[in-house]
């Protein structure tokens, strides 16, 4: 579906062993499958970050020259260096602009002004948002357009790569991928604490902390692969979405912002064919209950006895229902879904 009116502007990626580009060049991929026309240079990962903002850089600039009057550009952010001048020349050329969020810094709690983002924001005329929650937030905080819930971040397979396996059994590995450093993951150093722990939490990411970790730990640490790579590497029965510093709820700034934000780890879990577990006050829990493809917990002490209670035909039908959804995930048809709502 060629649509010569609707446009996105690709940059430098900076390639890294973490996902943090993956979502971003995802869905640019996604938008060439709907008919939007890159008018930069061709999305590239160079490792440089200097290097990388020159390119961005000039890729921008060739691209906002390009963009016709009255068009629609399709923007993401954050878009920390260039989101002002990208808005500005959309702006003069009198274009709608679609922004997909990937991150909000307020919620986050890296910015205490929420005025200053949600200027930002106004700036879009509409906004593909992570989920309802968030969308109530934008609602209360003054965002003026258009919201569009994205519901799941879709997760592109490389070209050479197919699905893997689904799990067989309703056996007790519990996977846990992302950054396991102290300020989002904490809660992992003190999973040794809980009264209940006959299952494995088995750690895919970097800062991975051993010196806290005793040789009788439930915690297997696995090592940390590139977005591509894990895919394959992960091996479980399910996968954890949970952050902050405690095991008892999902705390700190990182904990609260789950309440609103989808976390990418989520769709990755659901490709490797992993059920998910997460916190029941996390958005994306309603949508994890709904479609049946795993529980959610108030606390990590429940763990132990949802394990128990999971029998062999309960896990199956739930792998089945994530085999089902992960088709969408690896077909774009989140991004393709919210972007045609927006369009229509």
């Amino acid at each position: 579906m060629q649509n010569t009116n609707q446009f996105y502007i690709s940059r430098n990626y900076k390639f890294s062993k973490n996902a943090a580009s993956k979502p971003k060049m995802d869905c640019e991929n996604v938008l060439s499958q709907l008919g939007f026309e890159n008018l930069g240079f061709k999305q590239s990962n160079h490792p440089s970050s200097a290097i990388g903002a020159i390119i961005s850089f000039l890729g921008i600039t060739k691209g906002l020259i390009l963009l016709p009057f009255s068009s629609t550009l399709c923007m993401q952010y954050p878009l920390s260096k260039f989101f002002s001048y990208k808005v500005q020349v959309a702006k003069l050329k009198r274009c709608k602009i679609v922004l997909i969020v990937h991150d909000v810094k307020t919620l986050m709690g890296k910015n205490k002004n929420v005025e200053k983002e949600m200027k930002h924001f106004n700036k879009a005329d509409v906004l593909v948002l992570h989920n309802e929650m968030m969308i109530e937030w934008f609602t209360e905080n003054g965002y003026k357009g258009k919201m569009v819930p994205l519901y799941l971040f879709d997760y592109l397979l490389a070209s050479n790569q197919e699905l893997p396996e689904s799990p067989k059994e309703a056996g007790r590995e519990v996977v846990f991928a992302g950054g396991l450093g102290m300020e989002k993951s904490a809660f992992l150093y003190k999973v040794d604490e809980l009264e209940q722990k006959d299952f494995t939490l088995k750690l895919y990411g970097n800062g991975y902390q051993k010196e806290k970790v005793d040789e009788k730990s439930i915690l297997n640490y696995q090592g940390v692969f590139s977005p591509d790579e894990v895919l394959d590497k992960m091996k479980g029965n399910f996968g954890l979405v949970w952050n902050g510093n405690a095991i008892k709820e999902c705390d700190g700034a990182f904990g609260k912002y789950i309440q609103y934000n989808n976390p990418h780890k989520t769709s990755l879990y659901l490709l490797a064919g992993l059920p998910v577990i997460v916190w029941d006050k996390a958005a994306v829990a309603k949508i994890i209950e709904e479609e049946q493809v795993g529980f959610a917990i108030g606390s990590l002490d429940e763990l132990s006895e949802k394990l128990d209670n999971i029998d062999e035909e309960t896990y199956s039908k739930m792998v089945s229902n994530v085999d089902r959804i992960r088709h969408k995930i690896t077909n774009g048809h989140f991004l393709q879904a919210a972007v045609s709502n927006v369009l229509n």
